[in-house]
């Protein structure tokens, strides 16, 4: 504002100020906090769909002592589904400014903006809340009758689970052939060949002069980049031409599911499911979170309320599938002998994962409660949108993921050079030849596992393993321990004890699966 430097806080959300859940306390904290201060203005963002109950929060804050305006957000979709708001009225009736807004495309941000120097204190003396807000309503929404758009009867479809379910099916089905499709077809006829024809050849030649010990630093034994352990070459090869394309690809496809609001509904498609599997329905945000990373799937988990539930929603978290760079890993690895191999690798985690909870379910104590979730309605997408969330995704695994494979080939080109790596091989070969029935070379890639799994999947591809060494590989390095970043993050919000709880279930199934795997693959 003009210039000034301004602090943003994005609370969880919550419909009252009489916190029942951790979430909720959070935001009441930090709303005492900014009244304490005497700094601070309130933003309430209210769904225009939704009036009603978004209204009980603003009288409650109408009576603290902090300025408040009000974003009436999803001002386009109120108008669609025939809901017509006088927000000049509203403002005139609550004494604070209400702008509309539509945060998909900017609609009304600027406004906002600029009304922000008006917020001010209230005061509403009520003395029945709910009847006074049906006072409210009635004075500034009329509802207009008008038939079902196309995409709100896809929304009744998509959260009934006997046309859901098929659908959801469908729709996981049509991701993983898209994310195939697109990333194997980007390394093959565009970033291979680049890495083949021109990065590669650059390179040898410029490499001629150096000493040997140097060039097999930066180039490997041999310069095939899947073959041996060079820092420029597979270091390279491994983020931008194995990884980045699937990777593109699957936050391409699931930025696209969240801004059409699919999320959700499946969220509550598969609450009845979770039940029986003993936690609360609000137990699928955190694991469809996990899909994409762990870390900020267990940061999710202190929405929920009881212990019992955290560990079970931790497990499903840590098992049911890799996180998503580890997912790209696996797939560019698998993906050229088949669709059946990945279907074994993810439909044997889904099966591990969902029987690790049902037991937790019948060992610890307690019951679980039920799912209020909010159903979005379906939306458009905005596709510069879409590009900047996927931009910022990606810049984030350059950022973190390339320079720790750079470190990790380097490590690993280094022990081979020097014959560490097969002290090491030596060492811990033998109990993983006969447990695993991997290569005693994939000794360095497990241990390379603590520091990033999805880096030391990526390092299998220079071992020339073969489909079922890959296999177990896989499921092995996705389950035997968390990384070093998410057994922080556990540890943090769930405890030592139950990290320790996660890991040994982890560590126990990770054994067990790849052991059967050993005897049962031909």
């Amino acid at each position: 504002m003009n210039g000034a430097k301004v602090e943003v806080i994005d609370v969880p959300g919550t419909y009252t100020l009489e916190p029942t859940t951790t979430a909720e306390e959070v935001a009441v904290k930090i709303l005492e906090t900014a009244i304490k201060e005497k700094e601070s203005v309130v933003i309430q963002v209210i769904d225009a769909t939704n009036l009603e109950r978004n209204l009980y929060l603003t009288l409650q804050l109408l009576n603290r002592d902090i300025p408040l305006i009000i974003a009436l957000n999803l001002w386009d979709e109120a108008k669609h589904t025939g809901i017509a708001i006088d927000y000049k009225k509203l403002e005139e009736i609550l004494g604070v400014p209400v702008v509309p807004t539509v945060a998909v495309t900017g609609e009304g941000i600027r406004e906002l903006k600029e009304r922000i120097k008006e917020a001010r204190k209230g005061r509403y003396e009520i003395t029945e809340r709910w009847q006074e807000i049906g006072k409210i309503v009635a004075e500034v929404q009329k509802v207009s009758h008008r038939h079902h758009t196309f995409l709100e009867k896809l929304s009744d479809l998509t959260i009934q689970p006997e046309t859901g379910l098929p659908l959801a099916l469908i729709f996981l089905y049509l991701t993983f052939f898209s994310v195939r499709f697109l990333g194997e077809n980007l390394t093959n006829y565009i970033l291979d060949p680049l890495f083949h024809k021109i990065y590669l050849p650059i390179l040898v030649k410029i490499s001629q002069p150096m000493p040997q010990f140097l060039s097999e630093l930066f180039l490997g034994k041999t310069v095939e980049p899947l073959a041996g352990f060079g820092l420029l070459t597979t270091g390279l090869y491994i983020p931008f031409v194995v990884v980045l394309p699937y990777l593109f690809a699957f936050y391409l496809i699931l930025s696209f599911w969240e801004d059409i609001g699919y999320l959700p509904h499946l969220a509550t498609l598969l609450d009845t499911f979770l039940h029986r599997l003993g936690v609360h329905g609000y137990s699928s945000v955190p694991i469809i979170l996990g899909f994409g990373c762990k870390v900020p799937a267990l940061l999710a988990t202190r929405i929920l309320e009881r212990n019992r539930e955290k560990i079970i929603t931790a497990v499903l978290i840590m098992m049911m599938a890799p996180c998503l760079p580890q997912t790209t890993m696996i797939i560019s690895l698998l993906a050229p002998y088949g669709q059946g191999y990945l279907f074994l690798v993810f439909g044997l985690l889904f099966f591990l994962s969902l029987s690790a909870s049902f037991l937790l379910s019948k060992i610890l104590p307690g019951e679980t409660l039920e799912l209020f979730l909010e159903i979005p309605p379906y939306r458009r997408p905005v596709f510069s949108l879409l590009l900047r969330k996927m931009w910022i995704r990606l810049k984030g695994f350059l950022k973190e993921a390339v320079p720790l494979i750079f470190i990790g080939v380097f490590i690993c080109s280094l022990l081979e050079l020097i014959g560490a790596m097969e002290l090491i091989s030596r060492f811990l070969g033998k109990p993983v030849v006969a447990i695993l029935g991997l290569p005693e070379r994939t000794i360095g890639v497990i241990m390379t596992g603590l520091l990033r799994k999805d880096v030391a999947i990526g390092l299998l591809a220079p071992l020339s393993l073969t489909p079922k060494e890959l296999v177990i590989a896989s499921i092995f390095l996705t389950l035997y321990l968390p990384c070093l970043a998410t057994i922080f993050v556990m540890g943090k919000e769930l405890g030592i004890k139950n990290l320790a709880k996660v890991s040994a279930i982890q560590l126990f199934f990770g054994f067990l699966i790849s052991f059967l795997l050993k005897n049962i693959l031909r």
